[in-house]
């Protein structure tokens, strides 16, 4: 059993027969009483968002499920594809689950995807990844007042808002959990 104090996001429980990943945790505290643990959580079977509410010291069953450090390959269709890079084994995913996180999968990207029952019902991406501007506008001089951004098309297919003095081939750092950019990565 889990004490719900110490789900963070991330975390994997079980209730009844759903298994649950945290989105956001947020605690609550108000007055003279016991606190209040709110969570958003993703139901990893059905892919349904919910939010949950305990009292502090609650306690929620461990979820028996494993992450499993994989390689994304590539995608087929409603179907995402992943390897083991030890084993070799394959992992198919479908798009729906892996939700908004698919768009930011490139080929060769490690990913820790949550099994359970030799299933795939879940993944976990790293909070920045680096990509490569493929495609941009000109950076047009004078429009310095403020901080200007222009599109950029990634190597991955991913639109992104980039400063206007980017450029094809500069490589940048974008957020997973906003889409957006947040620094150019120099080169070393």
């Amino acid at each position: 059993m889990l004490n719900v104090n110490e789900l963070r996001n991330g975390a994997v429980f079980k209730e009844d027969k759903d298994i649950f990943q945290v989105i956001n945790f947020e605690h609550l505290k108000m007055g003279r009483g016991s606190g209040n643990i709110k969570l958003k959580v993703r139901n990893l079977k059905t892919n349904s968002v919910t939010e949950k509410s305990f009292i502090t010291g609650a306690r929620v069953e461990e979820a028996d499920v494993e992450k499993k450090k994989t390689q994304y390959l590539y995608q087929d269709g409603e179907v995402l594809y992943f390897m083991d890079p030890v084993s070799f084994e394959q992992f198919s995913l479908p798009l729906s689950v892996a939700a908004d996180s698919a768009r930011f999968l490139k080929e060769g990207l490690e990913v820790n995807l949550i099994v359970a029952d030799d299933q795939a019902l879940g993944m976990e991406i790293p909070n920045s990844l680096i990509y490569e501007i493929i495609e941009t506008g000109p950076g047009e001089r004078g429009n310095t007042v403020s901080n200007v951004y222009k599109d950029a098309k990634l190597d991955n297919g991913l639109l992104v808002k980039v400063p206007m003095f980017m450029k094809v081939g500069d490589r940048v750092k974008i957020d997973t959990r906003t889409g957006q950019y947040v620094e150019r990565v120099k080169e070393l």
